[in-house]
């Protein structure tokens, strides 16, 4: 390759990486005025195609790409983005993986020349023109590779992720992290790399250890110095909460006793919004609260609005969830930072002083897996409130079992929490319960592509296809649960607000407790709504406590006529109880604050 397309090649591989397509098709017209055939500006050209969403076109470049020269990474590439685009979800694998396969070994070659180069170089006392060029060529071929390399890692991990692949979607990102040069961009991918670590089993230490490096991104990020706050440990706090989904989202069931039953006396409260905006955000503005938009914004900018709010205690409720708020605490906005809520494990990041748990989540005589100071907030690190997204369908109060020869269980769960270990305990409770059905649904099995790719999946695993059903997601996934009588909780990244929707809607959970916070996390939601029998403490307890159930039918319509009214009066629902216990710890972890502050050596110390 002439060192003028390179030029143009590396000039398009910029535009692209800016979000420019209509500048990438400007070189690839550039290109064609040389070469009217040039597999590579037919590539580009697809690819900014692709970009401006005209998929059909793109499509075609890419295969006249590909017809002059069959092995273009750039054109397979745009294939495989063309499959994303269309929700072909084994081919955008499929071709993805052969692009980063392909790309690894032309990187690898040319690591190879590169250090051939400069060990002749080296004998050398200078280097001549032609050495200085063959430098360049080389370097802009990596560039150029490493780039297509690095989309392409960006691109399966969302697949693999759908897929419910979550680890390889993590390795993905995790490579992908080290190809770039921009830090920030690093950052969120490394980011989104430790939300999907959560998936799979991870120890206490292995947790911390990967969250630490997090860190790093932001060594050179100079904190607020907060020199003229007001240390008065008694007087009203300003609290903030940020999060970019306060939205139509499962944070919403959680919110309104952090924004509507706090003590106005004692305490103000201020959100900060990252997100877009819809009619649950409306809801939520109508609170008396301040409120904050702070979408668009980067992340010294919005810690500077926090700054100048005067925010005492900010409380982030996202952690390494999607469009991460971490970047913003990074700059240490308030005093005292908190992380909780919303996210399941630490966040590595050494300006959050602390993470809400509670005794379940986190008892104290397991290892803990934070780098934070943890607070545990009596009985349940959340409280339910459902009612801000829709309003809540009735459960069927005949439950399933008594109308149908055979029990029904399911899992509305998302499929990447569907570990192999947990397959092999769904299989086992079939296999022990006769004629008994299991509902999966979920966004997988709304393309055609993930309903096969379960159906694989089941079937090397000896499952009984045609007692399992796949159904895709839908918006009246509550009123399905009226044909659940037991739901199975996911392990080790067990379920949340998908647990509490279950429970509202009448149908007993069986989860199984783990040795981590997000593994424990239907547990202690079990615990608070006072159900703590159907916490399994082993697989083979989950298995038997799930076939039990099968064998009491009064047991399993007892729960159905009465779980909601029971968790209505549940401590998992008591709002007023919870909201007191968590500004108990808001005035004392602040008291902590004043005190470490006047003596000039803060480091937060305090446990609850």
């Amino acid at each position: 390759m002439n060192d003028k397309m390179l030029d143009w090649l590396t000039l398009a591989e910029k535009f692209s990486a800016s979000g420019d397509p209509r500048s990438m098709r400007a070189v690839a017209r550039e290109i064609f005025d040389v070469d009217k055939n040039s597999a590579e500006g037919l590539a580009i050209m697809a690819e900014a195609t692709l970009y401006l969403d005209n998929v059909d076109e793109a499509e075609n470049l890419a295969q006249y790409s590909l017809s002059v020269d069959v092995n273009n990474l750039r054109g397979r590439l745009v294939l495989g983005g063309v499959a994303v685009k269309r929700l072909k979800l084994k081919a955008q694998i499929k071709i993805l993986e052969a692009v980063i396969a392909d790309a690894h070994a032309q990187l690898n070659k040319l690591t190879d020349k590169l250090k051939e180069f400069n060990r002749q170089f080296a004998n050398r006392r200078q280097k001549t023109p032609d050495d200085v060029a063959n430098q360049k060529r080389l370097d802009k071929e990596f560039f150029l590779v490493n780039s297509i390399l690095f989309k392409a890692l960006c691109w399966i991990s969302n697949g693999l992720y759908l897929a419910g692949e979550p680890a390889r979607a993590a390795d993905a990102l995790l490579e992908a992290c080290t190809l770039t040069d921009q830090n920030d961009r690093a950052a969120e991918l490394y980011s989104k790399h430790l939300f999907l670590r959560n998936y799979r089993e991870l120890s206490a230490n292995q947790s911390k250890e990967l969250a630490q490096k997090f860190d790093s991104f932001f060594a050179k990020v100079p904190p607020f110095p907060h020199d003229k706050i007001n240390l008065d440990p008694e007087k009203k706090l300003h609290i903030g909460y940020i999060s970019p989904d306060f939205r139509e989202h499962v944070v919403a069931n959680f919110l309104p006793p952090l924004l509507e039953d706090y003590d106005a006396e004692n305490f103000s409260v201020t959100c900060y919004s990252t997100g877009r905006k819809d009619f649950v955000t409306e809801k939520l503005k109508s609170y008396k609260i301040g409120w904050r938009e702070l979408i668009g914004k980067d992340a010294l900018t919005a810690a500077k609005i926090i700054d100048d709010d005067g925010v005492d205690i900010l409380v982030d409720l996202s952690g390494h969830s999607q469009n991460s708020c971490l970047p913003i605490l990074a700059h240490k906005p308030a005093p005292v930072q908190i992380c909780g809520i919303g996210y399941t494990a630490t966040t590595g990041l050494g300006t959050v002083d602390y993470f809400l748990s509670d005794k379940v989540c986190s008892p104290e005589k397991l290892p803990t897996a934070f780098l934070e100071k943890t607070l545990r907030v009596e009985p349940c690190n959340l409280c339910y409130a459902p009612g801000l997204i829709r309003d809540m369908p009735a459960p069927e109060l005949r439950a399933p079992i008594l109308k149908n020869d055979f029990i029904t269980y399911g899992s509305f769960n998302n499929f990447a929490k569907v570990s192999e270990s947990l397959l092999y305990v769904w299989r086992a409770i079939l296999d022990q319960v006769p004629k008994s059905r299991l509902i999966l649904k979920s966004k997988i099995c709304s393309l055609d592509d993930g309903r096969e790719l379960v159906r694989e999946k089941l079937t090397k695993m000896s499952f009984p296809l045609d007692r399992v059903e796949l159904r895709p997601y839908s918006s009246d996934y509550l009123e399905q649960y009226r044909e659940i009588d037991v739901a199975l909780d996911t392990f080790p990244y067990t379920g949340g607000a998908t647990t509490c929707e279950a429970l509202y809607m009448g149908v007993p959970v069986i989860t199984l407790r783990g040795k981590t916070h997000g593994s424990r996390f239907s547990a202690s939601i079990l615990t608070a709504a006072d159900m703590a029998e159907l916490i399994a403490h082993s697989p083979m307890d989950y298995i038997k406590k799930a076939a039990q159930l099968a064998r009491r039918k009064e047991l399993v319509a007892a729960y159905h006529v009465g779980l909601r009214e029971h968790m209505q009066k549940s401590a998992l629902m008591d709002a007023e109880r919870y909201i007191r216990g968590l500004e108990k710890i808001y005035r004392e972890v602040w008291r902590e604050y004043c005190h470490s502050a006047l003596q000039g050596n803060y480091k937060p110390t305090f446990h609850f």
